[in-house]
């Protein structure tokens, strides 16, 4: 069972690390460039070792290119399969309590943070078939 614990806090940090390097690298390319970081949704994918990693994400920043919020549905397949639901916030908030994720009128869903960065810390949950149920039944 430790075995499996640490297995699942080492998918946890790096699928944290590639939503922090994803994250990380669109308002650093927005303050670098000049450019706008995409608005809405979009996909990015990379591959480490064995593990294809794709990441449908929505940032939202403030007019300084700031991070407001990140939202994360990232897919690992190959040698390691999971699916993850993740938040990314700015540090400055209160870490004990994690986040809330409330869809529409519904419960509220306690997200843990698994790690924070100096400038940012990541809440998530097991992105779960229905999660992703409620997600498309939202409004």
């Amino acid at each position: 069972m430790t075995s499996l614990n640490s297995n699942a806090y080492r998918l946890s940090v790096l699928a944290a690390g590639v939503v922090g390097f994803l994250g990380a690298q669109l308002p650093a390319a927005f303050a670098q460039q000049q450019q706008q970081i995409p608005q809405g949704w979009f996909k990015a994918c990379t591959k480490q070792e064995d593990v294809d990693i794709c990441n449908v994400q929505n940032i939202t920043t403030a007019g300084n290119g700031q991070l407001v919020t990140g939202v994360s549905l990232i897919e690992l397949k190959g040698k390691v399969n999971r699916k993850v639901f993740q938040v990314t916030v700015p540090t400055g908030r209160l870490v004990p309590p994690g986040i809330g994720l409330q869809i529409d009128t519904g419960k509220a869903q306690k997200l843990d943070y698994v790690i924070c960065f100096p400038d940012r810390c990541v809440a998530e949950v097991p992105l779960t078939d229905q999660l992703v149920a409620s997600f498309k039944k939202g409004s």
